[in-house]
């Protein structure tokens, strides 16, 4: 199965900067051993949408809400992504699990808003600094995967160490293995036989130095990249060490 590479542009670019960005990752985007995506701000997806058809990049959204349309003033539906040419939506981000205070009830929520519009869920989970050093980031991932995870799932999971974002700090090779494997584990648990084709992404501050290293790790489905995916010279240097599917 082919590693998806998948940029989080989080609160970042304006309108040509957007533009931009998303037409150099489609040119250098021929060829690549994994697929890419890119999930730019809502406010520009459907011009990047627009410019990236018929290209090797697919688009995707950063959060949707779980009801299909209502008084929820700020908020955009799964429907309305997939209307404005969405493919993929990143649900349960760390940042919107903090900042947000965001439950798994309402990822699972959200997911299933998601899967029905026609979008491709990509759930993420991942523990802090001080649950890891507890001891507890096996507890805290088997948690949001249970509770986030509806029956039935059939989407993306990432792995994102909130620990390694954003702070310099990246998991070590047998952090990462050990826990994509406990993932993937519990993946079956859950979905049954069909849990052992999700793919899994690595979100913990990926970057060009170390994505061939993480990306070999065994379980590793892709990356969900952040900073580096505002260069396209980067996200493609990651794209580029993928495995060959």
């Amino acid at each position: 199965m082919r590693q998806l590479i998948a940029g989080n542009w989080k609160m970042h670019t304006l309108g040509q900067e957007a533009l931009a960005l998303a037409r150099a990752v489609a040119e250098g985007a021929q060829a690549l051993p994994a697929d890419v995506l890119v999930c730019p701000p809502f406010v520009h997806v459907a011009a990047i949408a627009a410019a990236l058809a018929g290209t090797k990049v697919a688009v995707g959204g950063q959060d949707c809400h779980a009801d299909v349309q209502g008084a929820h003033t700020g908020d955009v539906a799964a429907p309305m992504l997939r209307d404005v040419g969405a493919t993929h939506v990143i649900l349960g981000h760390s940042e919107r699990r903090q900042n947000h205070a965001e439950t798994d009830a309402q990822v699972r929520a959200k997911t299933l808003a998601a899967t029905a519009a026609g979008l491709t869920p990509i759930v993420c989970v991942g523990e802090t600094e001080s649950e890891r050093n507890a001891g507890r980031e096996r507890d805290v991932v088997a948690g949001q995967l249970a509770g986030s995870l509806p029956e039935g799932f059939a989407g993306v999971v990432a792995y994102e160490p909130v620990w390694a974002i954003g702070t310099g700090k990246t998991a070590t090779e047998a952090d990462v293995a050990a826990m994509h494997a406990f993932i993937r584990a519990r993946l079956v648990a859950q979905c049954g036989p069909a849990g052992a084709g999700i793919l899994i992404l690595y979100g913990g501050s990926v970057r060009p130095a170390n994505a061939a290293s993480l990306l070999a790790v065994p379980d590793v489905g892709g990356a969900l990249v952040g900073g580096a995916s505002l260069k396209a010279e980067d996200f493609l240097a990651i794209a580029r060490a993928a495995k060959a599917g």
